[in-house]
């Protein structure tokens, strides 16, 4: 899988499937900014590479990756990869039988579909943050205490991913997976609201303690969640410990 995605929605995406196998090449640019703990996190399971686009060079590396990928992931801008020749078609071309999955803010369709936006402008777009404001008795718009939809949103596109290389098991061809915030918005508000919510108390420490695993990684020692399926003949795990970003060749491993 070739992961050009950043901070959370994309991320979680590629991490996840990394925990159920695949390889993950996750590329970034030398100066694109980033968020270290979300590197740390969301890092888990692949490699690194950074690949500067704005460069023909650049640009002939990441279709050479392609080219021996089975999944590509992308969360810039509508039309920015289009921009830089690897728009759907392009993809399609470059390595037939490719995976796309593609994250938006707002849709592939719309108004809105060539706005810029991340989860907390969807958040307020799709009156989570007027609801979350209401239920927690304050005056005026209030923000989740996470990033719902981003990660939501991950799992959507993981998911997508895993059915288009199911039915293309089946029926062949190139595929296009489309996913958007404000349309996991729109799914989590059809899942209805918990009455007194926020009243909820945290899990305490002992109670979470099963779930955390301890992990070698290019930072140091990690405490981190460990992968949420439980299956009993592959089950989820991270081959690959988090790196800084760039740590490795923009080349896939010898298979």
């Amino acid at each position: 899988m070739l992961d050009l995605s950043r901070v959370i929605a994309g991320p979680v995406a590629g991490r996840t499937l990394a925990a159920h196998g695949a390889d993950v090449m996750l590329v970034s640019g030398p100066d694109l900014p980033a968020i270290p703990w979300l590197t740390i996190d969301n890092g888990r399971g692949k490699l690194s590479s950074f690949v500067e686009l704005k460069s023909e060079q650049g640009r002939a590396a990441l279709r050479e990756l392609l080219a021996e990928a089975d999944i590509f992931s992308q969360g810039y801008r509508p039309r920015a990869l289009a921009a830089l020749g690897f728009a759907p078609e392009d993809a399609a071309r470059i390595s037939p039988g490719i995976v796309l999955v593609t994250l938006s803010a707002y849709g592939h369709a719309g108004p809105w579909a060539e706005r810029r936006g991340f989860d907390s402008l969807v958040q307020t777009a799709t009156g989570f943050n007027h609801a979350e404001g209401e239920a927690a008795g304050v005056d005026g718009p209030k923000e989740l205490p996470a990033q719902m939809l981003d990660h939501a949103t991950g799992y959507f596109m993981a998911f997508g991913a895993m059915m288009a290389k199911s039915r293309q098991a089946r029926e062949g061809g190139s595929w296009h997976v489309r996913v958007s915030l404000a349309q996991t918005g729109r799914w989590l508000w059809n899942l209805g609201r918990l009455a007194d919510g926020l009243k909820t108390p945290d899990f305490p420490g002992d109670a979470v303690k099963p779930f955390i695993e301890e992990l070698a990684s290019g930072f140091g020692q990690l405490s981190s969640v460990k992968p949420s399926a439980i299956l009993s003949k592959t089950p989820a795990s991270w081959a690959r410990p988090s790196m800084p970003l760039g740590s490795h060749p923009p080349q896939w491993p010898s298979r």
